[in-house]
């Protein structure tokens, strides 16, 4: 515990809902629900106007659109958010070399190890400067949490939203979570909360009343001894700089149950090359190759072959995931499919690359047929956004067109992905359907746009880079 508020939390407002506004004019002050757009999609975020209605993250979309029919609703757009996100991470950097980022949009910074910040006065100025720096690179908002603690910094930036600051003086901690509920300490999810209250404990301070063996006696003793410290308002964990990663995994969840076994086989090798891509973004390999399956009455499988050695290689983990989908049954359906690769190391095994060749050279005797069954599948997932997956697939309109090869290619225009006109220029896809497209076209500096429809297949409309929300020059 520190006995002055360096340790800062940072947490972007509504942050993938404040991106789209920002690049939209015309979603400006109004409710915007970012998320999957299919009957099995949940919000990812919501903007603020859209929570006065009651809805919020990790609802179901269904429930959504009930509580605000007229909300735009957007399919996310990662690499945009993921952009961003660097902006925003470099500046926290400047602060310090300790920044422990927890997502895209959030990060604990020591700012004593940066030597911006010994007492409140000067604490209060760097996350000023911070809040200032951050709009006038981004054109977004942030909280900023101030405190001795990594657990006091996070309440005091939740306090402060939205795009405020909060300063919790050290010595305060306890009199601040006393009258609060045990959900608000980390570690009290419903669950341990639900046990909790069934003890006649709601508040922290009758945490703190009941005392450490009751508590150990209720969870356990690592929960239980560490949660009693935390109510006393005690958190002595220190901002990590670096986290190491104990696995990389992607996992898509399907509108519609898959049946078709040769259509759940591409989805895994897809899930594959995906999970591959991420593996070598992070500089890791794996040896530890995971499947994991939701069938149709929610029953979840995970399934997992060791490798003689760590591998980023896509055929290997590729044919790995085939292989362990054969012991899966998927008779009923599969609404759920996910890849990932454990026992992550900074080297590869050399000679998996024999084994790759070998396994690519076995599968290509019996599968010419199936790559030709599922070639239009796969060109119409290359247009939907990586991170997005399947649960989106059902909110956009399709288009058919001949690629070089002369094989069919579906052309989705997922809502608020950008596209450009070859006359109107930049815009947004606003609605789909029924073979048509809407786009509105505006740009993040100019006034709200106009809005015009086209065919899906237009050859004048194509797939756009997004703007940035700050213009240069």
């Amino acid at each position: 515990m520190r006995a002055a508020p360096t340790i800062l939390h940072l947490d972007m407002d509504a942050f993938f809902a404040a991106a789209e506004q920002a690049s939209k004019p015309s979603l400006r002050g109004k409710p915007v629900v970012v998320g999957g757009l299919g009957p099995r999609g949940v919000v990812a975020t919501a903007s603020y106007e859209a929570r006065r209605f009651g809805v919020h993250s990790a609802m179901p979309m269904g429930q959504a659109r009930r509580l605000a029919p007229n909300a735009a609703y957007l399919v996310p757009r990662f690499s945009f958010y993921r952009s961003i996100s660097e902006q925003v991470m470099e500046l926290l950097s400047r602060l310090s070399p300790l920044v422990e980022p927890l997502s895209l949009d959030e990060a604990f910074v020591d700012l004593d190890a940066g030597g911006v910040a010994d007492d409140s006065a000067s604490a209060r100025a760097a996350g000023e400067r911070l809040r200032a720096d951050i709009l006038a690179t981004t054109g977004l908002t942030g909280s900023v949490g101030l405190a001795g603690s990594k657990m006091i910094a996070k309440i005091a930036s939740e306090e402060a939203k939205p795009d405020g600051l909060v300063l919790i003086e050290p010595g305060t901690e306890r009199e601040l979570l006393a009258p609060r509920s045990v959900r608000i300490l980390p570690g009290v999810g419903p669950a341990t909360g639900e046990h909790l209250r069934r003890a006649g404990m709601t508040t922290v301070s009758d945490l703190v009343e009941a005392g450490e063996a009751e508590l150990v006696r209720l969870l356990g003793r690592a929960h239980g001894a560490s949660l009693y410290l935390m109510a006393q308002g005690y958190d002595d964990r220190p901002v990590v700089a670096e986290r190491d990663a104990k696995s990389v995994s992607v996992e898509d969840t399907f509108d519609v149950d898959l049946h078709d076994r040769v259509r759940i086989r591409f989805e895994v090798e897809r899930l594959a090359e995906r999970c591959v891509g991420r593996l070598r973004a992070s500089g890791h390999s794996g040896r530890t190759i995971v499947l994991k399956v939701r069938r149709f009455d929610f029953s979840t499988l995970t399934r997992s072959e060791t490798l003689r050695g760590p591998t980023d290689d896509p055929g290997v983990v590729r044919e790995a995931a085939g292989r362990l989908l054969e012991a899966v049954d998927t008779t009923g359906g599969v609404r759920l499919l996910g890849v990932g690769v454990s026992g992550l190391a900074d080297y590869t095994q050399e000679d998996l690359f024999a084994q790759a060749e070998a396994d690519a050279a076995h599968a290509a005797e019996g599968a010419v047929g199936a790559v030709g069954a599922v070639a239009t599948v796969s060109a119409s997932e290359e247009g939907a956004e990586g991170d997005a997956g399947a649960a989106v697939t059902g909110a956009s309109a399709v288009a058919s067109v001949e690629p070089e090869a002369h094989e069919p290619v579906e052309r989705r225009w997922a809502p608020g992905h950008d596209v450009r006109h070859a006359v109107y220029g930049a815009g947004w896809v606003q609605g789909s359907g029924v073979g048509r497209v809407t786009v509105r076209f505006e740009e993040p500096w100019s006034e709200p746009g106009r809005v015009r429809t086209f065919a899906v297949d237009d050859p004048e409309l194509e797939p756009g880079e997004a703007l940035p929300l700050v213009r240069r020059g």
